[in-house]
């Protein structure tokens, strides 16, 4: 674990990753805030292209909760059938659409707490859908963004919560908004598990990493 980056550091970093790409964005297909909470449950443990592969056909049928419900838990399973634990999350799609059409209208709310009282919703999905549809600068910590926070001193933490926390707590505020974006594509494209490019990387001038791969 690296030591936390100072705020001129964290400033420069983020100076950085907003002029290599101003507006970045998930990577998640959806087209309201249900598809977006129903792509991000299947997200676990699975790759965001193999959701989007799964949900396009899905998501022309079933955009609601009232749909996905008239759909059913058999023909949901046929379309996501290629995704990790895909009963699982079928199940709790279903049951999360039930709630969502019994005690919210059939809206999606905004709260965490709402959001994490859902069947297959964590902290970490609660957090993308505010994030990404109500513009709340809440932290999603996946492994991409566990792995750079930790790794160049971003955002150092001995667990996700952790990292959360740093997150939050040290990245200056005009930054927030999109820090989780930057974080997590910087993880997928650049800073690597096995491989980091570190030889291309915008940051290696600052990040704290030992074992740079140039």
């Amino acid at each position: 674990m690296a030591k936390q980056l100072d705020y001129h550091t964290l400033r420069e970093i983020f100076t950085r990753f907003q002029a290599a790409e101003p507006e970045p964005k998930g990577e998640l297909e959806h087209v309201n805030a249900y598809t977006l909470v129903v792509a991000v449950a299947l997200s676990a443990q699975a790759t965001d292209a193999g959701v989007n592969k799964a949900t396009r056909e899905l998501f022309k049928i079933a955009d609601t909760p009232q749909k996905m419900l008239d759909l059913g838990e058999e023909q949901l399973i046929e379309h996501i059938k290629t995704i990790g634990l895909f009963r699982n999350k079928a199940k709790n799609v279903i049951k999360l659409s039930k709630i969502l059409v019994e005690d919210y209208g059939g809206e999606v709310p905004n709260s965490r707490a709402a959001l994490q009282s859902l069947p297959g919703v964590g902290r970490k999905t609660a957090n993308v859908v505010l994030n990404m549809w109500w513009k709340q600068p809440a932290q999603a910590v996946d492994t991409h963004i566990f792995r750079v926070g930790n790794r160049s001193g971003i955002a150092p933490g001995k667990d996700v919560d952790a990292v959360e926390r740093a997150v939050e707590d040290n990245i200056p505020a005009d930054f927030q908004q999109h820090a989780h974006h930057w974080l997590i594509l910087h993880g997928r494209y650049y800073c690597k598990a096995r491989k980091p490019m570190c030889g291309t990387c915008l940051i290696r001038d600052l990040c704290m990493y030992e074992d740079k791969n140039l």
